[in-house]
């Protein structure tokens, strides 16, 4: 499989660099062009013809909406990922109407952007086996994950890591009222506490979780988490 052909459009010089620097840590993408405004965007894009845009939304001479409308205007056979921190339920409703991949709030972790990437790396694959799809391949392109086999999450987990643990983890703190630390949760779903840590920091992480550090009269602050 060819590499997937990459063009970032962001106004901010230094989360340029940063973008740049996740999209050269993953294989199979090769990053074509850097534009720092719609109009070099633009130029960009029928100089290069990338694949894939990494695109934020606030541009100094237009929007991230206005921008991905012109490339759907133009029938480009282009996908787009907005990389923003645009926050603004309205925008994001519109940008996902317009079509775009995946929709990142900055600041975002690298594991964050490497699955969205990951995941449309599968995509492109399935596209191009050439094949009638099933519901099971439509299923992985989307990512819906109903019905998923455990292997397609454990993918993109950290070595040691497996979605079943996570969700049981996921599952027992979702009807808990009070947050609570890594022996609690361990003492609750039977698990060893330094596996529960690792996962409950890999969550936190992510986002998927909450950290409430509590301080006692004396000793060491507690590490808690709710859901």
């Amino acid at each position: 499989m060819q590499p997937i052909r990459v063009m970032i459009v962001e106004d901010d010089p230094m989360v340029m660099e940063i973008n740049t620097e996740f999209v050269s840590k993953l294989s199979g993408f090769l990053l074509v062009g850097k534009a720092y405004n719609g109009k070099e965007a633009i130029s960009l894009i029928n100089k290069f013809h990338p694949d894939l845009v990494l695109l934020d939304y606030f541009l100094p001479d237009t929007n991230g909406l206005s921008l991905l409308h012109t490339i759907r205007a133009e029938h480009q056979p282009i996908d787009v990922i907005l990389l923003t921190a645009n926050r603004e339920p309205h925008h994001i409703q519109e940008v996902l109407r317009a079509g775009v991949v995946d929709y990142i709030v900055k600041p975002f972790h690298f594991d964050r952007f490497q699955a969205t990437l990951e995941q449309y790396r599968l995509a492109v694959k399935k596209y191009n086996e050439n094949k009638q799809f099933d519901q099971a391949d439509i299923d992985a392109i989307t990512g819906i994950q109903l019905n998923k086999p455990e292997s397609f999450f454990e993918e993109f987990l950290p070595k040691g890591l497996n979605d079943r643990t996570m969700q049981q983890i996921l599952q027992f703190l979702e009807g808990q009222a009070l947050p609570l630390s890594s022996e609690e949760v361990a003492s609750g779903t039977g698990l060893a506490r330094v596996t529960v840590r690792r996962y409950l920091e890999y969550l936190e992480k992510k986002g998927d979780i909450a950290l409430e550090i509590q301080y006692g009269s004396v000793g060491r602050p507690i590490n808690k988490y709710r859901r």
